[in-house]
């Protein structure tokens, strides 16, 4: 989702500097274009070289040593960047910016960018809870800069609290938020990811493969676009997306009543998740025992949530999931009609690269106007954005 931003990357005088190295490495994999300024304290902790080496361009330190690509370095690389991300950032740096000093590279390339600026601070945790400090973050943020909280543990101090550079894959999911654009914002996302878990004694379970991470995909990538979203998922093993509303369920049951509770505020509500159609008509209170013979375990129906939706749903837009392994098409538009959804993804699990557990997927959006969309293999950050953007068709179709 990267790919063709221009990043203008920060690294200050702390410990924390060598995490830069891995920031650096992630944002030219997802193909921004990454320029990097280093301030003098910041090449005590790592070497200009090593983010030269893998940024692919050379490093910017000295306000006043020219510069081929960029004569005047920070008018230049201000207009360059999208989007501005300091990480680490010191206490000095933050007070600096929020008192309007300008006095090397890195500060005065802030205050002459237009482009929104990350700030990810990472100091020794009594320097992150002094007051002076607290005020100069809330100070920025009124003023429209964006923080990134930093991570609880051990600091290379041997003390222990928040003050830890924020982790690398929160940082880079924040970037991609800041440079994504904000085209379903108001809107009130409700999602369901994963599997569900149906007991029938205490230690074993029916269910079935599903991830979530097409579910948990649909909510960061909502997330991204300035959607209120509220995630409710089953069993997985994937971590809570940042900023999104996360509600744990296990069985269908609980799905079901979550979902009833949470869809009075939802405008969009995308049913993911892999519920079980069956669990078991009775839960022993004790593990079955091994015995001779054959175990028979008698299931019932669980309750229908999309159908039971579809009923109540109003001017909701309503998106299902049809996972098949035959007679897709002629099983998802029968799914789509009966269940009163707005649009189903169908998508056959028999196909390599689609389906549970796979990073990728490769789906059909069928619409009630008929329209339908192949959309081949890809990765399901990209299919969620495909998904979305059908969602915000219909609301544009509306409004």
């Amino acid at each position: 989702m990267l790919k063709g931003k221009k990043i203008v990357l920060g690294i200050t005088g702390g410990i924390a500097a060598y995490k830069a190295a891995e920031l650096t490495r992630e944002c030219v994999k997802r193909e921004a274009s990454v320029r990097v300024i280093m301030t003098k304290n910041a090449a005590e902790f790592i070497t200009p070289l090593t983010l030269q080496t893998l940024s692919g361009h050379p490093v910017f330190m000295d306000m006043y040593v020219p510069m081929r690509d960029f004569e005047m370095a920070h008018i230049s690389l201000a207009e360059f960047a999208d989007a501005v991300v300091i990480a680490p950032a010191t206490a000095n740096v933050i007070g600096k910016i929020a008192s309007g000093l300008a006095d090397d590279l890195l500060t005065t390339t802030v205050m002459a960018t237009k482009a929104p600026v990350l700030i990810c601070p990472a100091m020794n945790t009594n320097m992150y809870g002094n007051i002076i400090v607290k005020e100069n973050i809330n100070k920025l943020s009124a003023s429209g800069y964006l923080f990134i909280e930093p991570a609880f543990g051990e600091l290379a101090c041997r003390a222990e609290g928040y003050g830890r550079l924020a982790e690398i894959p929160d940082i880079m999911e924040e970037i991609e938020s800041v440079l994504t654009d904000k085209d379903l914002m108001g809107e009130n996302i409700l999602v369901t990811a994963g599997p569900t878990r149906e007991p029938f004694d205490p230690v074993r379970f029916i269910t079935n493969y599903s991830s979530g991470k097409m579910g948990y995909a649909l909510a960061i990538a909502g997330k991204r676009r300035g959607a209120n979203v509220t995630l409710i998922s089953g069993p997985s093993a994937l971590p809570v997306p940042r900023g999104v509303k996360h509600i744990s369920v296990s069985t269908a049951v609980e799905m079901r009543d979550a979902v009833m509770e949470n869809m009075e505020t939802a405008s969009v509500i995308i049913k993911a998740a892999a519920v079980a159609d069956y669990r078991p008509q009775v839960r022993m209170n004790t593990k079955i025992k091994k015995r001779e013979g054959e175990l028979a375990v008698r299931l019932e129906r669980n309750p229908d949530i999309i159908a039971e939706v579809g009923k109540k749903k109003g001017n909701r837009i309503l998106v299902g999931f049809a996972v098949e392994t035959e007679n897709l098409m002629e099983n998802a538009r029968t799914k789509l009609r009966e269940k009163n959804m707005d649009i189903i993804v169908a998508n056959d699990v028999t196909q390599e690269g689609a389906g549970f557990a796979y990073d990728t997927n490769i789906v059909k959006i069928i619409g009630t106007d008929g329209n339908i969309e192949d959309v081949p293999l890809m990765d399901k950050m990209e299919a969620a954005d495909r998904i979305l953007n059908r969602i915000k068709n219909i609301i544009e179709q509306r409004s």
